[in-house]
């Protein structure tokens, strides 16, 4: 059947784009579904400097929009849309998109994983000007400055112990006096002297937009009630992420959390069809490793296929 794609590729960030363009080089005409957050997440990234090959280091969209570029160069096609819909148990597999059905042989899944945030009023204009939900990615750009890190689970922990090594200073702002982390990340950071505490504590803005940097965070005690603005110099979100991956509920396996199980790196459960990105890693979460697990997914997509002959 000729309406039938040997590849459909969900998401279409740097995982996303990865995978595209190693099965369009190799001729197989992938088609990509964007997603509900085209670009991912170094869409909303600014200035990438952990990327190989660009010294100076480069926007996150605009890396991202390069990406595209060479996909859709070799024959990659892209349709604005998510996937609603989704039976793995038919082959070809079956993809329910808005009011359209589409059959593939194939399928990598590259949806990543959405960032937890706190829905403060301010908080998405300031995303990249000093929010961030990645200390990996952006804690070199606060060296030498006073900063604070919002959770109280291994995430939150993680997130600050690293941030340490840039910041003079970060604050773990907690909403109870207990703690989800385990007991050694919680020792490990209660014995850094460059992490203070304060609990039974939230955020209820980040400012200063008119800025376009941060500057202070609006806090609440909330046992008092007390309200106050706390300088700090960025906010990082250390409370997860969440895996785009509900839509396999029952199909695929998951761990707790919902993120892809697989084996070998890329394989699911299902031959043909592949998890890669932060879908699948909540470990490294990074463009490269996204990336690179991505071209194993393409690769080995393109053999899945020859040996089904087509």
């Amino acid at each position: 059947m000729d309406n039938i794609r040997n590849v459909v590729i969900l998401g279409s960030g740097c995982a996303g784009h990865t995978a595209a363009l190693y099965t369009a080089r190799a001729n197989l005409k992938p088609l990509v579904l964007e997603g509900h957050e085209p670009g991912g997440q170094l869409s909303l990234t600014t200035l990438v400097e952990n990327f190989p090959g660009f010294p100076e280091g480069i926007q996150g969209p605009e890396l991202i929009e390069n990406m595209r570029k060479q996909a859709a160069r070799f024959g990659a096609e892209y349709r604005l849309g998510h996937l609603d819909k989704a039976d793995l148990s038919q082959r070809p597999f079956f993809l329910q998109v808005g009011k359209d059905t589409i059959l593939t042989r194939t399928l990598i899944i590259a949806s990543g994983a959405s960032a937890r945030w706190l829905g403060l009023p301010n908080e998405q204009a300031l995303i990249g000007h000093g929010v961030s939900s990645c200390a990996t990615c952006d804690g070199f750009f606060f060296s030498g400055k006073e900063i604070a890190v919002i959770g109280g689970g291994d995430s939150a922990m993680e997130e600050a112990t690293f941030l340490t090594r840039f910041a003079n200073k970060v604050t773990l702002i907690h909403r109870r006096d207990q703690f989800r982390a385990s007991k050694i990340m919680l020792d490990r950071a209660r014995h850094n002297p460059k992490i203070e505490f304060l609990t039974d504590t939230v955020v209820d803005d980040v400012l200063d937009a008119s800025k376009k940097e941060v500057t202070a965070l609006k806090l609440r005690h909330v046992k008092t009630s007390k309200v106050w603005d706390f300088p700090t110099s960025a906010m990082f979100l250390g409370i997860g992420h969440i895996p785009n991956a509900k839509m396999f509920q029952g199909q695929l396996d998951t761990d707790a959390d919902g993120y892809l199980k697989t084996t070998n790196y890329v394989f699911t459960r299902v031959p043909g069809v592949y998890a890669c990105g932060d879908v699948q890693d909540r470990r490294y979460r990074q463009a490269i490793t996204a990336a690179g697990t991505a071209c194993m997914a393409a690769l080995e997509a393109e053999k899945f296929l020859e040996e089904q002959g087509q």
